[in-house]
């Protein structure tokens, strides 16, 4: 049974593996170009001389304004993405789907191997090389960076904002959450075969509900996984990002400067101390220039930066719970679509 899959499977293998044999050798090669800039910027012995965020935060301006390893980043993370629903869209929805509407279930399933065996062998060997290819290509990708998230760690506040592990594009590229991707796309992919049983409306399902599922949750779910910390800062003229003012009514938009080191950032909220959202309006002196009068009245509002944040010591942690439901997941849609192979009838 084994050796059957394989036959039927060894395209999409190879293909597969070529695919991957080309970022692979993108990432390798612009790799360890970013490790040799990486001692070459002194970043290694940085703590001797004091000047850690400095050489950090000039470090990761550099890497981010050359255009190779830019594109090669970029290109992988967009790459890792595609993976899992590529996986699903042509690896999981056409294999019980293609069975059904060519009518060679009714052969496949009455022979010496059980529709359990059966279900298990394919299902297993496809599962099991797709988080696998995607375990690998998170691997690469976490490799090629690391010397960057060391920059960023030791630059503080003082780094660009940038590629940073908690931001939801890259946290979906990085660690083990591509593996429990991968093993969703083929649940779906398997379960609506098993229900629709055309190829083409499957792999259809199979696209389009998997990238919803990957927006939702990484926009709306992902940041309650766990109860987001709050910190509170005193805005002043001084650690200001922004300060604007807008329309007739005046009305005004201040951005506090802090951010949390490496930290996903759900809310930035500028609030007065009765804990309202400040929106002015402006003073007549912030209109006609006066700087200093202008900072003055602000100084008097006693206003707070107020910042919803997942921070960065979470990374892991967010990465376990969300594989771990991604797999609960694919294993239940797993049971279902096996309960429905062994009741279905040859007729």
């Amino acid at each position: 049974m084994l050796w059957l899959t394989w036959r039927q499977f060894r395209v999409q293998a190879v293909i597969a593996a070529t695919a991957v044999a080309v970022v692979a050798i993108g990432l390798l090669a612009t790799g360890f170009g970013v490790r040799s800039r990486f001692k070459a910027a002194g970043l290694p012995g940085c703590q001797v001389h004091h000047d850690c965020q400095h050489v950090a935060s000039l470090y990761v301006t550099a890497l981010r304004e050359s255009q190779p390893y830019t594109l090669f980043f970029n290109s992988g993370v967009l790459f890792l993405h595609a993976v899992p629903a590529l996986i699903g869209l042509f690896w999981a929805a056409p294999l019980i789907a293609r069975e059904f509407e060519t009518g060679t279930f009714r052969l496949a399933w009455n022979q010496s191997v059980s529709r359990s065996r059966w279900i298990a062998t394919k299902l297993g060997f496809i599962a099991l090389v797709a988080m696998a290819t995607a375990g690998l290509l998170s691997l690469l990708i976490t490799w090629w960076a690391s010397p960057i998230d060391k920059a960023l760690a030791l630059a503080g506040q003082t780094a660009p904002i940038g590629e940073y592990t908690m931001d939801p594009l890259i946290f979906g590229a990085r660690g083990i959450a591509p593996i429990g991707y991968a093993a969703l796309a083929v649940a779906l992919g398997v379960t609506f075969g098993v229900l629709i049983r055309r190829t083409l409306p499957a792999m259809g399902l199979t696209l389009a509900s998997f990238v919803a599922v990957q927006v939702i949750w990484a926009n709306w779910i992902r940041q309650h996984l766990i109860s987001p910390k709050v910190a509170s800062w005193k805005i002043s003229p001084v650690n200001l990002n922004a300060f604007m003012i807008s329309g007739p009514a005046r009305k005004v938009t201040v951005i506090g400067a802090w951010r949390p080191p490496g930290g996903w950032v759900l809310s930035n909220q500028t609030v007065t101390p009765a804990g309202h959202v400040f929106t002015g309006p402006a003073t007549s002196a912030c209109l006609s220039g006066s700087q200093n009068v202008c900072d003055a009245w602000l100084a008097s509002k006693h206003l707070h930066q107020l910042v919803t944040f997942q921070p960065a010591s979470r990374f892991w942690t967010l990465q376990w719970l969300e594989t771990g439901i991604f797999l609960l997941a694919a294993v239940a849609l797993t049971i279902f679509c096996a309960q429905r192979i062994r009741r279905r009838r040859l007729t």
